[in-house]
């Protein structure tokens, strides 16, 4: 009987949403966001999870960072926004959405905001959002949960998409956990 709280890789899209050079630069946070999120596009890579970039203003904060966009399969899509709010610019087809990146407090706060008020089940993948204070961090946790917003964590995601240990993909990925 499936769990509704649980994230399943048949119905997630993964939306990293502005982890992008010259951002990434200011953040205490970055390598333990960037290996998170690295993490999250193997594991929904491998799942075959669809995966979504947005980059904030690229002209003036740079594209996604390298390590990042290296990871990423061809078919991931990237989108240039101007909004603070990825949701206007998405197109989605499942109905869990999977959001990691910078900052927690602004773009994933009101993304997931958003996503959430048009009906998606959003998870917010802790360890892989910051922002440049732990306080704005932390509110917006905190906000985002209040407002129906699953917060959760890398491996705890990728568990819940593996769903049984009988998975082909569990042993690659629970080696890259480890």
């Amino acid at each position: 009987m499936p769990q509704p709280n649980l994230a399943r890789a048949a119905d997630s899209t993964l939306v990293i949403v502005d982890i992008q050079e010259r951002l990434a630069a200011v953040m205490a946070a970055r390598e333990t966001v960037i290996a998170k999120t690295a993490l999250l596009i193997e594991a929904a890579t491998r799942l075959a999870v669809p995966i979504v970039v947005t980059e904030q203003y690229p002209k003036g904060l740079g594209h996604t960072e390298p390590q990042l966009k290296a990871a990423l399969p061809a078919v991931a899509k990237v989108i240039e926004k101007t909004a603070f709010s990825a949701c206007g610019a998405l197109v989605l087809e499942r109905p869990q959405v999977i959001v990691a990146g910078m900052e927690s407090h602004v773009c994933v706060l009101q993304t997931a905001l958003e996503l959430t008020a048009a009906g998606r089940q959003v998870f917010v993948v802790a360890d892989a959002v910051c922002s440049r204070a732990e306080s704005n961090y932390l509110n917006a946790l905190a906000r985002m949960q209040q407002s129906g917003v699953i917060i959760t964590n890398t491996e705890s995601l990728i568990f819940e998409w593996l769903r049984d240990a009988s998975n082909e993909h569990f042993r690659p990925l629970s080696k890259l956990i480890r």
